[in-house]
């Protein structure tokens, strides 16, 4: 007597062959489990448990001798920033990158509190409309601490301490002046990757590669030629969001033109490391699906962690550390600098040397790796 077939053993038997197909994927495990823990641990890096910080300059006369100063100083989203050199500070203020300077003094008064033992402080905050908005969250936070320290000085019986605000108008610090420069660079990277190592992968696969390797023609010369053909397409892309960004939304070019030529050079040099990532890519790679895998792999940490749409601020300093080693990180700054801060590309040089250290190494790997074949 024939056993009746088992409809429920055949599909355990499909189920468990093709879980464990899906186990030996990689891009399974790395879509479905990497990149959700890895999307979890950063956005829990700097929403859970970590605050917004202010960064405050000491003005050369503030009194830091006083039980104000403690506490202002010692407070969580404070952070005390030391200049040696009144200029600097002043640069750094009109550029935004400090909330403002502090300036705390002790007054001498004959009211009542004064003659119980209790001073009078006068706490003034310097800044300019560049951090305005920065200086309109922090005001309240300050209030707050204040009068908590006369509750527990006096018992609330009188005023302390007075805040107050001495802002000057620079050039305004608009969003798009953040979001651009970020939308550049995360633009550049996707699909520079993306066209460069399909590109190559492709012309290697049907043997174009091999032929054109046969011909006079110089080997580095074929590699530019047709890497170029990739790079001219993304500058159109540069100049386009460059030249809306700017006379539609009002993107700021601290020296007009020259400042343009500035980023679409910055944008040029980025575009040739990225080149050589391509190249990696698509020599290392068994088959073209595994192409989408290695870019993202490489390339959404850094559209997190690189200050693409949110300042690296936000991170643990341990974080913000790991950061600054990323390649699109620098480009960032670079481009941040150039745009509003009116920059040159050559005051740049740390962000230039960084980005330079990885083209050297990557093109040693595309020297090392590549393919005709």
């Amino acid at each position: 007597m024939n056993k009746r077939y088992s409809q429920s053993k055949a599909l355990g038997a499909i189920t468990k062959a093709s879980f464990l197909a899906n186990l030996k994927n990689p891009q399974s495990f790395v879509f479905s489990l990497l990149f959700p823990l890895i999307f979890v641990f950063i956005f829990g890096a700097f929403s859970g448990g970590t605050i917004t910080k202010y960064t405050l300059a000491l003005s050369p006369n503030c009194d830091t001798a006083n039980v104000l100063y403690k506490t202002v100083s010692q407070l969580p989203f404070i952070t005390i920033k030391p200049f040696a050199d009144t200029v600097a500070m002043r640069n750094e203020l009109e550029k935004g990158k400090l909330t403002g300077i502090l300036d705390i003094e002790k007054t001498v008064s004959f009211n009542t509190i004064a003659q119980k033992g209790f001073p009078h402080f006068d706490l003034t905050i310097k800044s300019t409309s560049a951090s305005s908005l920065d200086l309109l969250q922090l005001i309240p936070l300050l209030e707050n601490v204040s009068n908590k320290l006369e509750k527990r000085m006096n018992g609330d019986k009188g005023q302390l301490v007075t805040i107050k605000q001495d802002i000057y108008n620079v050039r305004e610090y608009k969003t798009i002046d953040f979001v651009l420069p970020g939308q550049i660079g995360f633009s550049l990277l996707f699909s520079t990757l993306f066209g460069i190592a399909f590109t190559f992968f492709n012309l290697r696969e049907q043997l174009v590669l091999k032929r054109f390797y046969a011909t006079p023609v110089n080997k580095l010369n074929i590699l530019l030629g047709i890497g170029f053909s990739r790079i001219f397409f993304q500058l159109i892309n540069v100049l386009v969001l460059i030249t809306v960004g700017h006379f539609c939304i009002g993107f700021t070019l601290a020296h007009g033109l020259v400042t343009f030529i500035e980023m679409v050079s910055l944008s040029i040099f980025f575009l040739l490391m990225l080149m050589g990532v391509g190249l990696i890519f698509s020599s290392i790679v068994k088959n073209d699906t595994m192409i989408p895998l290695m870019i993202n792999i490489f390339s959404l940490p850094q559209m997190l962690l690189s200050g693409t749409f949110f300042s690296i601020s936000v991170f643990p300093e341990w974080l913000q550390t790991c950061c600054k080693i990323l390649p699109l990180t620098h480009f960032n700054l670079a481009m941040r600098k150039i745009s509003f801060e009116g920059a040159s590309i050559f005051s740049c040089w740390q962000d230039l040397g960084a980005l330079a250290l990885w083209t050297a190494g990557i093109y040693f790997i595309v020297w090392k790796v590549f393919k005709w074949e």
